[in-house]
């Protein structure tokens, strides 16, 4: 899938995110299981809120890490590969 911009991601039914302090970081829980995720994918999904659009969750994470460069295509793939993890979906 190619992710858009404008486009608006919310977690799968069945699918949330937690942190959890055993692991020390956030995971995804999943009816099959659970997958923990590193500090660039917990900083993306902590934004996913069903109302956000790609878009504004970039500019709030340029806000929070004005170094980073490329940031709009690292969270554009991300994305895309949270979508065929089955953890997102997008609105319509």
């Amino acid at each position: 899938m190619h992710v858009q911009p404008g486009q608006v991601p919310l977690f799968r039914r069945g699918y949330r995110l937690q942190w959890e302090a055993t692991q020390n970081g956030y995971v995804i829980l999943y009816p099959e299981g659970m997958a923990k995720l590193n500090e660039s994918a917990s900083a993306i999904l902590t934004l996913v809120d069903g109302n956000k659009s790609v878009a504004e969750m970039v500019t709030e994470l340029q806000a929070r890490f004005p170094q980073a460069e490329g940031l709009e295509e690292d969270v554009l793939e991300f994305l895309a590969l949270a979508y065929a993890q089955k953890w997102v979906v997008f609105r319509d």
